[in-house]
């Protein structure tokens, strides 16, 4: 008897050029059944604006690939998003065994514009969010199977980001959550590790800016959203049971300062 396919959940796919959906292809590759999720009122904010012919587009090429794949819209900064959008998963495809949290909210703020509802509005997604998902796979978790989850973080503890205060400020708690979590999991069987991609290109970097970014990419590009996602891939498969409470820098090398 053929043992059942893993889920896995991945949050924040708002886009397919976006490093979210590159980790459910690989996922996908993998032979992972996915569940998505987005939260198109945010990414219809952003400059760069939502994905029209998101998310059919991305399952269509999820289901060519071999597996299992749904999406739900959600929005995490509400509290009981955690536990619903797990209820979701185990109604259409199972309990999940995989979650990698990587929806964020990054919006600028500096010493001048910082207000509380920006430090609100970063807290509820980026680690109230992320936290609560990890927990609640925990206890949902079944003991005879190994768990993985991966938080994508954004290099905070390497050095100062003054003009993201509240982003830099909640996903670095992020790493610390990361390394804290890592033994209480370890005892259910779950991995627990944070993934630092760096400066990835999905369409939010400026001519200007990326040409500033260039000049500290030794390798003489800036990342791709494949590179995060085979890094993933590695940290939930099998080989990388014995990685956890780290936090990856996985960057090409960029140099900071």
């Amino acid at each position: 008897m053929s043992s059942p396919a893993r889920v896995a959940v991945v949050t924040g796919v708002g886009r397919r050029v976006g490093i979210g959906a590159a980790i459910c292809r690989e996922l996908a590759r993998r032979g992972i059944d996915v569940m998505l999720t987005y939260w198109r009122l945010y990414d219809d904010s952003m400059d760069w604006g939502a994905d029209s012919e998101m998310p059919q587009a991305l399952l269509d090429e999820l289901a060519r690939l071999g597996v299992r794949s749904a999406a739900t819209e959600i929005d995490l900064s509400t509290p009981d998003a955690p536990q619903a959008l797990l209820d979701t998963t185990e109604r259409v495809l199972g309990t999940p065994s995989i979650l990698v949290n990587n929806a964020t909210v990054s919006r600028q703020t500096d010493l001048r514009s910082l207000t509380s509802d920006d430090l609100d509005a970063h807290y509820a997604v980026n680690l109230r969010a992320t936290a609560l998902l990890c927990v609640e796979l925990a206890r949902r978790h079944p003991t005879e199977q190994s768990g993985r989850i991966v938080n994508i973080t954004s290099g905070q503890s390497l050095g100062p980001m003054p003009d993201e205060l509240a982003y830099a400020a909640t996903k670095g708690a992020i790493e610390a959550l990361t390394v804290s979590l890592a033994p209480p999991l370890a005892e259910r069987g779950i991995t627990i590790n944070a993934v630092n991609p760096g400066p990835t290109e999905t369409g939010w970097i400026s001519d200007e800016l990326r040409e500033r970014l260039l000049r500290r990419a030794p390798a003489g590009r800036l990342g791709a959203p494949e590179d995060c996602a085979r890094l993933v891939a590695f940290l939930v498969s099998d080989e990388a049971g014995w990685i956890t409470g780290q936090v990856i820098h996985s960057e090409g090398g960029f140099i900071r300062g």
